[in-house]
């Protein structure tokens, strides 16, 4: 850009228009774990959907996001409740992703869990649970993107892998790669950003 141009923010009408199918192939690039987001009904029953869009925000305090359709149903019962459990998946767990991404009427009907102590479903058997409440919704085009401030957490289970998402279907971390590497000073504000020449 020149010295003295004007820099305009181009209009919705001008933005170029993205094919969905090509979206969904070089997004399917970034490899992702897998949760079940879980909450009770205002009746007092479990209800749950798979989400792989989830990430861990910030620090200070403690937030998470995730990004449920706005047509979602448990996310309706969510927001109604104020409180939900993120659920992250275990390799093995497979089947249990498949009937939480279903539109199975009872999810939990064959599925192994337990109320928590903050009176939430938490799935039996995955690697870690997150229970968190609503801090903030904010637009995400045909999604939410849902702020919740971390309350409680499991210690998280040593033995097993992550499930994983990639190119479209599942996947997980090769068995000599289960080890973590040492710790590098270069990565510390990968989960939150402390000062102002870090780029995350």
């Amino acid at each position: 850009m020149k010295d003295g141009a004007v820099h305009e923010k181009p209009t919705q009408a001008s933005y170029p228009e993205i094919d969905a199918r090509a979206f969904r192939d070089v997004l399917g690039q970034f490899c992702t774990g897998i949760t079940v987001i879980t909450t009770f009904t205002a009746t007092g029953a479990p209800i749950g959907f798979a989400c792989q869009s989830f990430a861990a925000l910030s620090l200070d305090p403690p937030l998470i996001l995730f990004c449920p359709t706005k047509t979602s149903r448990s996310w309706s019962a969510i927001e109604e409740s104020g409180r939900f459990c993120v659920n992250i998946l275990a390799e093995e767990q497979r089947d249990l992703c498949a009937r939480f991404g279903s539109r199975e009427p009872d999810k939990f009907a064959e599925t192994p869990w337990h109320t928590s102590d903050l009176a939430l479903p938490v799935l039996d058997d995955t690697l870690a649970a997150i229970e968190c409440e609503v801090a903030r919704v904010l637009d995400g085009g045909d999604h939410h993107i849902v702020l919740g401030r971390v309350l409680s957490l499991t210690e998280p289970t040593p033995t097993s892998r992550p499930l994983l998402f990639y190119k479209g279907q599942y996947t997980a971390i090769e068995p000599e790669k289960t080890t973590p590497a040492p710790w590098r000073a270069d990565l510390d504000h990968f989960l939150t950003t402390t000062t102002l020449d870090t780029w995350l």
